[in-house]
């Protein structure tokens, strides 16, 4: 009898579990969360909610798992300063086909421990305001629940600074303690062991094959004898990471019981494939069909420069561009890059073909700062489009720009000295969500060097990004400023590629690429020597990889150089779907133009649609 029963359950186990496993998980709401994030809450979950989309995965419901994530719950509130917390009710409601379920949990999370004080106590080694800023760092505040994880993050910063200053053997101990024996209190000390002070000793260099000692050497920012920083440390391994010749690198103090007064150290790399290849094709509402190709050797002739071939067809812009890079000028933050093009750009307005290069000098003195002075020799030819050359209300605007009214055509020499400066804290260059960017750029053609042309430009640039709501919603904001004052007044001595437009997919939206400038009197834009503009935009995730966004963009073009007028600018609002990629999100924006451009005229077509729709790859800023 014994043997029968044990045979039926073998049996009816497995039916159990498979039908249990043929129901999708609808929903989970978990009920009461005000205190902690439910987002963190339930990525700790063992239980998962299935896609909504046809293709999406699907997460099917388990009873045991489900009963031991209530217990997850409680300890994830127990982590974070709620001890008394409980599940006081959970519902597993099963749909009319018995296919799907719906999750329904209540918390109660009861009143939190909180933190009274934080103290640290022998650290008279680092210095005061280093050991300030530490205090203001600490993610432990007076006054929010005792977060386990939050301690945890404070003793590693406290020790953290303690090795960022001589004493790499440095360790401390955390203590807490209850102010009137009321377990609901909390007082933190982290209390020093400082050890002995160091300095950095004999540098080791394993795992490098055909790059030489001597390049990691220099790109190393401590040397023996000085005193031991492993700030320096990790400041050196992002600067031979950024080199772009390593996939591995690791620097780190050889292990010794000894703790000896000078600290050997081993810097670990493993080459990667120094030479690349591109291809890529994609298509957007602007560019149409597009193709690239690109071939990139990160140490050509050895030394660790540089060098890249690109190539790009489309209905926009096609060419070749060559570029150099010799690194470690004068000093290991200098490098000299040098380029060379032969590019043509299409627009609505004009073609232009540039053929040249330019030299650029560059210091970056670290990963988020740099500046850099350039010297350009090239020739430009640009040409109005057809429609343009056949309206006989250009023929005077033609002559004042400089292009030959017959032909539509202007042709020159562009020799200009430039200097560029940035700083960029973003925490991504595909998709930002905190940080800010800052550039400005001054060029001065003609006058220092001879050339058919003659002008000084300046632009100015700023992008800021929020992050609201724990992440989920970003507040990206955008603001930029050019002017080009030609030598003389005359707008002959400024190329026409040069001359600033606003509109497309990365300006103002509710119009088409290039389409905001000044007009001719038969309605074709014409371009400015002045341009501001702005943009606001909402950002926030909807589903998985799904996003959305709502935005206002506002700016314009005028003809003369310092005619920027912030009352006399045109506004797009509008909203757009983004869907996450590894190579960055894709894009689908629709523009709708506020108060339209009156006789806006492109190929030759009046403009009366107030909207444009914009499709690529890429945040628009």
């Amino acid at each position: 009898m014994r043997l029968f029963w044990c045979v039926l359950l073998a049996l009816i186990c497995p039916l159990r579990a498979a039908a249990q496993e043929s129901i999708k998980v609808h929903s989970l709401t978990i009920n009461g969360v005000k205190s902690v994030d439910e987002k963190r809450l339930k990525s700790g979950l063992a239980t998962r909610v299935s896609s909504r989309l046809p293709w999406g995965k699907k997460a099917y419901f388990d009873r045991s798992r489900f009963d031991t994530d209530l217990k997850r719950i409680t300890t994830f509130y127990a982590d974070r300063g709620y001890p008394n917390a409980r599940v006081v009710n959970f519902d597993v409601k099963l749909n009319s086909k018995e296919s799907s379920v719906d999750l329904a949990v209540t918390v109660e999370e009861g009143d939190p421990v909180r933190v009274t004080a934080v103290n640290f106590v022998g650290f008279d080694k680092v210095p005061p305001q280093h050991l300030d800023d530490v205090k203001s760092r600490a993610p432990i505040k007076v006054g929010a629940p005792r977060d386990r994880q939050l301690v945890v993050a404070t003793h590693d910063l406290a020790v953290s600074e303690l090795r960022d200053n001589g004493y790499p053997y440095a360790t401390a101990t955390t203590e807490e303690t209850h102010p009137g024996d009321d377990p609901m209190q909390s007082a933190l000390t982290f209390t020093a062991e400082t050890g002995k002070a160091a300095t950095f000793g004999p540098i080791t260099i394993v795992g490098n094959q055909s790059v030489s000692n001597h390049i990691i050497e220099r790109q190393l920012t401590f040397k023996p004898g000085e005193l031991f920083r492993r700030s320096l440390m990790q400041d050196s391994q992002r600067r031979l990471y950024g080199m772009e010749l390593f996939q591995f690198v690791n620097i780190e103090p050889e292990n010794s019981d000894e703790q000896p007064d000078e600290l050997p150290t081993r810097v670990t790399v493993a080459e990667g494939n120094h030479q690349r290849v591109n291809f890529g094709v994609g298509y957007g509402t602007e560019e149409k069909a597009r193709a690239e190709a690109e071939y990139h050797h990160v140490n050509f002739l050895g030394g660790a420069r540089s060098a890249g071939v690109h190539a790009r067809w489309s209905s926009l812009d096609r060419g070749i561009r060559v570029d150099f890079t010799q690194p470690y000028v004068f000093a290991p933050k200098f490098s000299l890059g040098a380029e060379g093009q032969y590019w043509e750009t299409v627009t609505p307005a004009y073609n232009s073909l540039i053929q040249g290069g330019k030299l650029t000098l560059t210091h970056r003195p670290n990963a988020q700062f740099s500046w850099d002075v350039s010297v350009t020799g090239e020739h430009d030819s640009s040409s109005v489009t057809e429609e343009a050359l056949n309206d006989p209300t250009l023929l005077k605007d033609l002559i004042a720009l400089g292009l030959n009214p017959i032909t539509g055509e202007q042709n020159g020499t562009l020799n200009a000295v430039g200097f560029d400066i940035s700083q960029n804290t973003a925490d991504s260059v595909l998709d930002p969500k905190r940080g800010y960017q800052l550039a400005a750029h001054v060029e001065q053609a003609g006058r220092i060097l001879p050339g058919t042309f003659q002008y000084t430009s300046v632009s100015l640039e700023g992008r800021h990004y929020l992050p609201l709501s724990g992440g989920a919603i970003v507040l990206a904001s955008r603001a930029q400023f050019g002017n080009i004052r030609p030598y003389g007044d005359s707008q002959a001595n400024v190329p026409f590629s040069k001359r600033y437009f606003l509109g497309g997919a990365t300006s103002i939206r509710g119009w088409g690429r290039y389409e905001v400038s000044p007009l001719s009197g038969g309605g074709t834009p014409l371009g400015g020597a002045s341009m501001f503009m702005f943009s606001e935009e909402v950002r926030a995730r909807v589903v998985g990889n799904v996003g959305g966004v709502i935005f206002l963009d506002a700016g314009n073009v005028w003809l003369d150089s310092l005619a920027a007028r912030l009352d006399d600018l045109r506004y797009a609002i509008g909203a757009g779907l983004r869907y996450q990629t590894p190579i960055g999100p894709i894009r689908f924006d629709y523009g709708y133009q506020l108060n339209p451009i009156p006789g806006l005229v492109i190929d030759g077509e009046p403009q009366s649609r107030r909207w444009r729709v914009h499709f690529s790859i890429g945040q628009a800023f």
